[in-house]
């Protein structure tokens, strides 16, 4: 099956670039096909944000590859970069990153605003798949953070897109909370064949995937998919 997205040999150096003591990304080398889940897997530090961060073409690669649809990202402008995120990216982040001045279905109507096609229909659908039917007028401080989540998630898929991108989606939400989020995050992108990659330090998240790919010194290794991992 072809790939929709192909990383080789992709190395990242922040500092020291005459050696690879600087360096997040150290060869990296990943290939994902279509309406695949896949978690990168690996501790803080290790190079996950860096990796979701090129895909997304928000940062550049020191070295390497990168193929999206078989077109390299490093050949594109930066107005093909930006479309490239507002059409076919969707983001999740730790944090939640919603407006606070903003109400969720206004958190979640500014995704579509940027598609220049603000559908509040399709909005008020995208709060009732998450579960917050009814809670469409509440502010980011009014919502727990499971629900703020919840929101982030809606605003990601709204717009139908290609891959979500999803850096410690869990990483501030309680063991429950976390659950709930992973198999509502989970459920969207396989129901509309939206290929997910999630960085994650939890082994938790790793159980709501099709494979696990372990970040280790800036080098990406296929595991089996236990039911638990070993950290």
């Amino acid at each position: 099956m072809t790939a929709l997205i192909k990383v080789e040999n992709l190395w990242k150096k922040y500092q020291d670039t005459a050696s690879t003591n600087g360096a997040a990304l150290r060869g990296a080398t990943l290939s994902v096909t279509a309406g695949e889940l896949i978690a990168i897997y690996g501790k803080s530090g290790s190079g996950k944000t860096s990796l979701l961060n090129i895909l997304a073409g928000l940062d550049n690669p020191s070295e390497g590859i990168v193929e999206i649809e078989g077109e390299t990202i490093e050949s594109m402008d930066e107005q093909k970069k930006t479309n490239l995120r507002r059409l076919r990216i969707g983001f999740v982040f730790q944090f939640f990153n919603l407006l606070p001045t903003l109400t969720a279905f206004e958190n979640i109507l500014i995704s579509l605003e940027l598609l220049g096609k603000a559908d509040s229909s399709l909005v008020l659908r995208a709060l009732k798949e998450v579960g917050l039917e009814g809670k469409e007028g509440r502010f980011p401080h009014e919502l727990s953070g499971g629900e703020q989540q919840r929101v982030a998630i809606a605003r990601a898929l709204v717009k139908n897109p290609l891959i979500v991108l999803a850096d410690e989606p869990t990483g501030n939400l309680d063991s429950q909370t976390s659950e709930e989020v992973l198999d509502l995050l989970s459920r969207r992108c396989r129901t509309n064949n939206t290929t997910l990659i999630m960085a994650t330090h939890s082994p938790l998240s790793c159980k709501y995937v099709d494979r696990v790919m372990r970040l280790v010194d800036g080098v990406i290794q296929e595991e089996d998919l236990p039911s638990e991992l070993n950290v």
